[in-house]
């Protein structure tokens, strides 16, 4: 018995990728599983599959996720809020390579990674807060921690759920509700298929890990009770990403000035 037995879990992006590798073992674990998704067939399907229900959300729709957590509280309650949706963005380095600037994508790419996952937290949280065991787990990226060649874009929004995760968790750090971030690297997606020869280029494809391993440590993050912490899954384990307190070193004393 899993950290998903018993419990209503309402997946963003669920029906592909990480989200459905989420899906798959929320619902293998006795979970109440919602596939949240704009890709009605293969949501739908994998619903049949799995025994979850699929209700068609896109996420850049306030209302649609409105609709998804309702859907969600109709089994009583919402436990686990998997904010996983994402999608690629555009890139100022290509320009020179001819693939021009798209403000169309950069629109595309905020309103998914961040709105999305934004939009999730508002409709959700009302519904979460006091409850105990209740866990939202944000899918963020590797990229979400450092620069990205030629995914300025992409990694911005990452940065900002990062942002959001820590600083939901200390607005609400008297509350049972927990927040935290997976910020996976290379993983064996869709998303990462135009890439490949890339990650081969710069040597680090056998760091590219299945998405059954990002499924698992959210399992792992909803079971404990860490709060407005970054993940980081590999191969074999997961690890926390610890960074200084910017605060704390404000609190450092300037060096005194040498007197003349």
């Amino acid at each position: 018995m899993g950290a998903f037995n018993g419990k209503t879990v309402l997946v963003t992006g669920g029906a592909s990728g990480i989200g459905a590798a989420t899906v798959r073992r929320a619902a293998a674990d006795g979970g109440r599983v919602l596939i949240a998704d704009v890709a009605e067939e293969a949501g739908s399907a994998l619903a049949a599959e799995t025994g979850a229900r699929f209700v068609r959300t896109d996420v850049t729709r306030f209302a649609d996720m409105e609709a998804a957590v309702a859907a969600a509280l109709e089994t009583g309650g919402l436990d686990v809020l998997h904010l996983n949706a994402g999608v690629e963005g555009p890139s100022e380095g290509l320009a020179d390579q001819g693939v021009p600037f798209s403000l169309e994508a950069y629109r595309t790419t905020v309103a998914v990674n961040l709105d999305g996952v934004v939009h999730g937290v508002h409709a959700a949280l009302p519904h979460m807060r006091r409850r105990e065991g209740a866990s939202v787990v944000v899918t963020s990226s590797i990229a979400g921690l450092t620069g990205t060649p030629y995914g300025e874009v992409y990694a911005a929004t990452k940065h900002a759920v990062v942002g959001l995760v820590r600083s939901l968790a200390a607005t609400f750090a008297d509350d049972p509700v927990t927040f935290n971030a997976v910020c996976p690297g290379f993983v064996d997606t869709p998303m990462i298929a135009g890439i490949q020869g890339f990650i081969e280029q710069i040597g680090k494809a056998e760091t590219v890990i299945p998405p059954e391993v990002v499924a698992e440590l959210v399992e792992r993050i909803v079971a404990e009770p860490g709060d407005g912490e970054a993940w980081i899954p590999y191969r074999g384990g997961a690890a926390r990403y610890g960074s200084p307190d910017p605060l704390s070193l404000m609190a450092v004393e300037p060096p005194a000035a040498d007197a003349d």
